[in-house]
């Protein structure tokens, strides 16, 4: 059957990635990083892209919920060879508290070398740290600033977060990031008003600093944040991966995709009141992200098999209203979701979300730093996916049955 008679906005190769880390002869035309929220966690993502940027792997489609909407602003508002060293510089900003001076295992940076029981009680000082100080250019107590004479949508919350304006302006150059022909960016959050679910992308609309920080704007913490006189909440209240937005983009093209999760869905039943809290917050926020791939692996296998048998049409039958609408729908093009799940550290508790210390923030960077490594240790993952198997998943975690 000739080419010219499927949908050739699905079936056509132009615009190929280039990059050496990529196997000679691909195809992918996207390479795109998918960031779940998570809060404090989200700098296990920033090791993620340090360790994409030094294999020379640059994504061009970034998208992300809540924390992993401000660490796309910062990766797409930066040009490649400044991204890490500007993440870096972001989380040094918020991992410190904006007024008492640094708790002493951050300031002798002892990590590890605390007994297991010394860390946990650390981890739940700095938490409490967290709620009572803030973060440095992220977020403060509103007692801090006065009481508000006034409560509106913009100020309804525990926390005022106009910190992370500044923050965001100051390390994210705006016009870089909202040049679609270099990067795509999406980031997800929720219509207040509505509750629908909303994706803010810059191949629709020029981005501010209050996109990003309307998908990170989880309530009753932090506030609602008004864009063009709406407001918007967190993303992750409806679904904390945006995942499925990349994976159903039209035109649908070959792609690969590094899809980094901060909460795992898999667990062991809870003992404990804390431990009950610490896996609600698994299950809701994990998004199911291999439910979503399995379910993206089903629909591309029918949409090449309705491809196939269409190939099978008399050609004087293909001009038909029934064979343009199946051309809508049938597709050759293969996906490879490389899947980075966080593992938690036994010394974590329910407040790993919103434990910031600058101790923790660097076990978390290096986790994700050498979850990168080790997910491209494996090179023949990086293939393009055959004919007859469309859709592939591969996730280190997995592979060492974690």
């Amino acid at each position: 059957m000739a080419q010219s008679k499927l949908n050739p906005a699905c079936h056509s190769d132009a615009g190929v990635y280039h990059s050496p880390a990529l196997p000679a002869g691909h195809h992918y035309q996207v390479v795109a990083l998918v960031l779940q929220g998570g809060g404090a966690l989200g700098a296990y993502q920033a090791g993620v892209y340090q360790g994409l940027a030094e294999a020379r792997l640059h994504p061009n489609w970034v998208a992300g919920i809540s924390i992993g909407a401000l660490n796309a602003a910062i990766i797409a508002g930066n040009p490649p060879e400044q991204r890490a060293e500007k993440l870096e510089q972001f989380w040094h900003t918020i991992s410190r508290q904006p007024l008492l001076p640094p708790s002493p295992h951050n300031l002798l940076n002892l990590g590890h070398a605390l007994p297991s029981a010394m860390q946990t009680l650390f981890n739940g000082w700095e938490a409490w740290r967290a709620l009572t100080e803030g973060q440095n250019g992220f977020f403060v107590p509103r007692q801090l600033l006065g009481a508000d004479s006034l409560l509106q949508p913009g100020n309804a919350s525990f926390y005022d977060t106009s910190p992370l304006k500044s923050t965001l302006e100051s390390l994210v150059d705006f016009d870089r990031l909202n040049d679609s022909g270099e990067m795509r960016v999406s980031v997800g959050a929720v219509h207040v008003k509505s509750g629908n679910f909303v994706y803010f992308d810059n191949t629709q609309t020029r981005l501010r600093a209050e996109h990003f920080m309307a998908s990170g704007a989880l309530p009753p913490g932090f506030p609602a944040v008004e864009i063009d006189g709406e407001h918007y909440w967190d993303g992750g209240m409806v679904s904390n991966t945006p995942l499925q937005q990349v994976l159903a983009g039209k035109p649908r093209k070959n792609s690969l995709v590094f899809q980094v999760d901060l909460w795992n869905a898999s667990g062991e039943p809870p003992t404990d009141l804390s431990k009950v809290t610490q896996r609600q917050k698994e299950i809701q926020y994990s998004s199911r992200t291999r439910m979503i791939t399995d379910y993206m692996a089903q629909t591309q296998r029918f949409r090449r098999l309705l491809r196939e048998v269409m190939e099978l049409v008399p050609e004087d039958r293909a001009h038909s209203p029934a064979y343009q609408r199946a051309a809508e729908q049938a597709c050759d093009r293969v996906f490879n979701v490389i899947h980075l799940i966080y593992q938690d550290s036994p010394c974590e508790g329910h407040y790993k979300d919103f434990q910031f210390s600058a101790s923790t923030m660097r076990e978390h960077w290096q986790s994700g730093l050498l979850d990168i490594r080790h997910s491209l240790s494996h090179p023949e993952w990086l293939h393009m996916p055959p004919a007859n198997q469309p859709f592939t998943t591969h996730d280190v975690h997995r592979l060492s049955g974690r």
